[in-house]
């Protein structure tokens, strides 16, 4: 976060201008980190940061998955590994859209094939690997067979996996 100069006000580290004076936000330093207030012993309170109070923060990027995924893109043969994450947004990119799908399925000619901007999810879970649909237009099949909307489905090593008519190998070793 940044704290406007004129007007106090905070804003998105990265911000240009101010929303509520239009103060122009260049080259300000982000805020020094919010102090939280937690119950301490007895009546008194006691304020730290996170740091102070050391408690391990580990982004999610850095979850580690038990099954290492990668998807074949059967009309062409690329491969596009799942990596950095526990769940994958399934889609392609159209315009201005304002949420974005995490694997971006433009490049292999989705939309001729009828993938929805947000199509799908696969979801990493203990020993566990799944596929929602996520309401698409055209459907979401595992082996042929359509996956209700919004209900998870179990994907098993070499499923072909139907966004549409797309059609995607589910390659999956734990």
């Amino acid at each position: 976060m940044i704290t406007c100069p004129s007007c106090q006000h905070e804003e998105m580290f990265g911000t240009l201008f101010c929303s509520e004076c239009g103060t122009q936000l260049t080259n300000l330093k982000p805020s020094p980190a919010k102090t939280a207030v937690y119950p301490g012993e007895g009546s008194a309170v006691v304020s730290k940061t996170i740091e102070e109070r050391n408690i391990p923060i580990k982004p999610p990027s850095e979850a580690q998955p038990d099954a290492l995924i990668s998807l074949k893109v059967l009309e062409s043969g690329a491969f596009i590994p799942l990596e950095g994450g526990l769940e994958f947004t399934l889609g392609r990119v159209s315009g201005n859209q304002p949420i974005l799908p995490d694997i971006d399925l433009t490049p292999y000619r989705a939309y001729e094939s009828g993938v929805s901007r947000l199509h799908a999810t696969i979801k990493i879970e203990k020993q566990a690997v799944t596929v929602t649909d996520l309401g698409s237009a055209n459907g979401t099949q595992v082996n042929g067979k359509k996956v209700a909307p919004h209900t998870q489905q179990p994907l098993k090593n070499g499923d072909t996996l139907t966004l549409g008519k797309f059609k995607i190998q589910v390659l999956i070793h734990f």
